[in-house]
């Protein structure tokens, strides 16, 4: 069974993303921060991270940052959550190693079109 790490700071986002993950076989854990998200990191690397952007403690562009300099390469897969269609923050995430990006508010089918671009589904 494939893994997913549901990272944000919105307790209702996270349960909302992972019934639609657990609908498609995923594995869920949740993270509220990108510190947490780390620390689920190192206990057991996931297949997939759906990544917010702005969160306490730390953001998910810094998360993902040090995911990278971390893991040392591209895994997991990471999609990251936005809620607006902002060029600028779409290429940031892009170039600290997001593999795709979702819009805010997202429904299955977008996730699964989005799972299936990365190769997952």
């Amino acid at each position: 069974m494939k893994t997913c790490l549901v990272v944000d700071d919105s307790r209702v986002i996270r349960k909302v993303a992972c019934r639609i993950l657990n609908e498609l076989s995923f594995e869920t854990e949740e993270a509220e921060n990108g510190a947490e998200a780390l620390t689920a990191c190192h206990r057991q690397m996931p297949d997939v991270i759906l990544l917010d952007w702005q969160m306490p403690q730390m953001t998910g562009i810094d998360f993902l940052k040090s995911l990278r300099k971390d893991t040392k390469g591209n895994h997991p897969i990471v999609l990251f959550c936005i809620t607006e269609n902002d060029p600028a923050q779409i290429s940031e995430a892009l170039g600290a190693g997001a593999d795709e990006y979702i819009l805010k508010p997202f429904d299955k089918d977008l996730i699964v079109a989005k799972l299936a671009d990365v190769g997952l589904v």
